[in-house]
């Protein structure tokens, strides 16, 4: 076994001088990023989504996908704060093939991650630039918030990375709201204690230093499900797992309870048309429950141009990875949920 370096070592004031927001941009970003942050303390009531593809595997789907959100978001923003979903290093689940954009900038070529470091901050770039919305990443690699902290605007820690400390004690000092799932297992515990080491000042090494975090009070729950030894799901956004989240939060003396519910992965058993029925259920749950109305605001969906998923990138803005809400579907979706909020 040996590492053998493929390349120079990455120098990352270089590399955050690329897809670099002007002045004007960056004011425009930091007021939504105020919206976002009083939708997550409770200062505004409106609907959070974190919506968009599973896996940002092409720039011209993307793109297109991005221009009809906003569209959409300006209707609905009464009711609707729209954070799109640019995931970059969504690997599939076994880690063969496909790694994600960051790995692979062209999904038919070569890895090379030089030049998929170039395509991640591009993108996110134009997403914002062209479209006026701002942008999720999934913080697979904690060690390279420092190459995109400033183009994204909420941070997601996935299921297999929640338990891992350097990902708990990144996220205390990340400046955004970061979205922890509960593990594949389905464990709430798990990720109260990621969400308690999050929200807590951490001493640790970090880029070759000793580097103490403020603590992050926007960090919250994601409830996406679990699975059993047996490869049985078991979803987790019905009333009472809610409940028990708020209850965990309070027990706890968490600040700002927050309760995003997942709509795909082990809630849905990764069939894309039961994230419409989870949005309804939830819905109706909020609607019925004042505690749940309070809490449980946001709704992570996996979205894309075309409905499911394909091996090979053929179809114009179908998934390559996990099956993904055609935009048609996702468009009545969220006239829906507008109409119903």
């Amino acid at each position: 076994m040996a590492f053998k370096r493929l390349s120079p070592q990455i120098n990352i004031a270089e590399v955050r001088e690329l897809g670099k927001l002007n002045a004007a941009q960056i004011d425009k970003k930091a007021q939504r990023d105020k919206e976002l942050i009083d939708i997550i303390t409770g200062k505004d009531d409106r609907l959070l989504l974190v919506i968009g593809p599973c896996s940002s595997d092409r720039e011209e789907p993307v793109l297109e996908y991005a221009r009809r959100l906003a569209k959409l978001q300006d209707e609905v923003a009464d009711k609707i704060f729209m954070v799109m979903r640019v995931y970059t290093a969504k690997p599939r689940t076994n880690g063969d093939g496909y790694k994600g954009l960051i790995h692979q900038s062209d999904p038919n070529g070569k890895q090379d991650l030089i030049n998929g470091i170039k395509a991640v901050r591009e993108l996110h770039y134009k997403v914002i630039t062209e479209t006026g919305l701002t942008t999720a990443d999934e913080m697979l690699y904690a060690e390279n918030v420092a190459l995109v902290d400033d183009l994204i605007s909420y941070h997601a820690v996935g299921a297999r990375s929640v338990e891992d400390q350097e990902h708990r004690f990144v996220s205390s000092g990340i400046d955004a709201p970061v979205g922890m799932k509960n593990p594949t297992s389905g464990n709430l515990n798990v990720m109260f204690n990621a969400l308690h080491a999050a929200q807590k000042p951490q001493t640790f090494l970090y880029d070759h230093a000793e580097v103490q975090t403020s603590g992050n009070p926007h960090a919250h729950a994601i409830l996406r499900g679990g699975v059993d030894e047996t490869g049985k799901n078991h979803p987790n956004y019905y009333n009472e797992t809610l409940k028990d989240t708020i209850e965990n939060y309070k027990r706890l003396g968490l600040a700002n309870p927050f309760i995003m519910v997942d709509t795909n992965h082990d809630n849905s058993g990764k069939q894309f048309m039961e994230q419409i029925r989870i949005v309804r259920q939830t819905l109706i749950n909020r609607a019925w429950d004042d505690g749940i109305r309070k809490y449980a605001r946001g709704f992570m969906i996996e979205s894309y141009l075309e409905d499911g998923r394909q091996d090979e990138p053929l179809v114009f803005g179908k998934s390559i990875t996990d099956p993904c809400l055609g935009w048609n579907k996702t468009e009545q979706l969220i006239r829906e949920m507008a109409e119903t909020c």
